[in-house]
């Protein structure tokens, strides 16, 4: 009897090993997002951005729950948390974390030089994130949002282009873009067009500061309003844009998305393809590349998107040179 109940352990034993192992086998990743609730970060929801994400992994063979565990964090646009999550994150122990902006790739290189990241950055040369484009180092690789800080400026002349009497534009963004060398580029073109800006800068993230900082903007009654496109602002750019509309403000946006959802016009890069990127990023290291050895992916192709029901609504005439240029004229 005991000899057969051994050997039935044994067997028993030998059969769990191999399920054990395959368990062992899937990788897990942590999303982290300075803003999106993480409800919304999944192949359905968070914007065309995070569905082409999940859509690319997937059609590399990685599928959530099956062959791909993911963990997500979000601080909700609260800056303040940024380091107790990036913490709980890395204590985690995931085998990759991806994330992005600045402040939150700067937080996970304070507490972390081994666990490889895959972040979304702006200008992430200039902001000493990493050693070089095409050879970052250490643990981070990814892709940069814009195509270096010249196209701050090129928003800033469509935007004139577009209402050609503004003399006085907001600035819609968060106070580490104002202050950083996109905020500065977009003052030094500001000062060549004749135009005086204006800084509005929501103290976090959230629904209840985007309507404070838009309240006070239609107090003081600019011409037009520039938004930058950090994180925090893209998880309201739903609110941001039918606040916009609400007061009928033409509207320079970083992104498809916000003239999707009634922004007037948008000078972007395709996100969808670049969170797709990071998706290849991501493959690319959970099969034994090096983060370091991945080059940062920087946008080379920018689309013009007019929403030509918006220009009718705010009563703005747009100049057919200006429609002539557009990639894509929505209705």
């Amino acid at each position: 009897m005991r000899r057969r109940e051994f050997t039935a352990v044994l067997l028993l034993a030998a059969a769990i090993r191999p399920a054990l192992a395959q368990q062992r086998a899937i990788p897990r990743i942590a999303i982290f997002h300075p803003a999106i609730p993480t409800t919304l970060l999944t192949e359905t929801g968070g914007g065309t951005a995070w569905r082409a994400f999940f859509g690319e992994l997937r059609r590399l063979g990685y599928v959530e729950g099956q062959s791909l565990i993911v963990e997500r964090y979000s601080a909700e646009g609260h800056h303040e948390r940024y380091a107790d999550i990036a913490r709980a994150v890395v204590d985690s122990n995931p085998d990759l974390i991806v994330t992005g902006t600045n402040p939150v790739v700067l937080a996970f290189k304070a507490i972390t030089s081994r666990t490889p990241i895959v972040a979304f950055m702006i200008d992430p040369l200039k902001a000493a994130l990493v050693a070089s484009l095409a050879r970052p180092g250490g643990n981070l690789t990814g892709i940069t949002l814009d195509a270096g800080i010249e196209i701050w400026g090129k928003r800033l002349e469509l935007l004139k282009e577009a209402v050609p009497s503004t003399s006085r534009t907001a600035f819609l963004g968060m106070r580490e873009g104002w202050e950083g060398s996109f905020g500065q580029a977009i003052r030094d073109v500001a000062s060549r067009l004749g135009i005086s800006l204006i800084s509005m800068l929501p103290s976090a993230g959230t629904t209840s500061e985007i309507e404070r900082v838009f309240a006070e903007m239609a107090e003081q009654r600019p011409d037009a309003v520039l938004i930058t496109g950090e994180g925090d602002l893209y998880a309201n750019r739903q609110l941001i844009s039918e606040l916009a509309y609400k007061y009928r403000m033409p509207t320079m946006c970083p992104y498809r998305d916000y003239v999707d959802a009634g922004g007037l016009m948008a000078y972007t890069v395709d996100l969808a393809e670049l969170l797709k990127h990071m998706a290849r990023d991501v493959q690319r290291i959970l099969t034994g590349t090096k983060p370091g050895d991945i080059p940062i992916y920087q946008p080379t192709k920018f689309e013009l998107l007019i929403n030509l029901r918006t220009a009718r609504t705010i009563g703005l005439s747009l100049p057919a040179n200006l429609l002539s240029r557009a990639d894509e004229m929505i209705e």
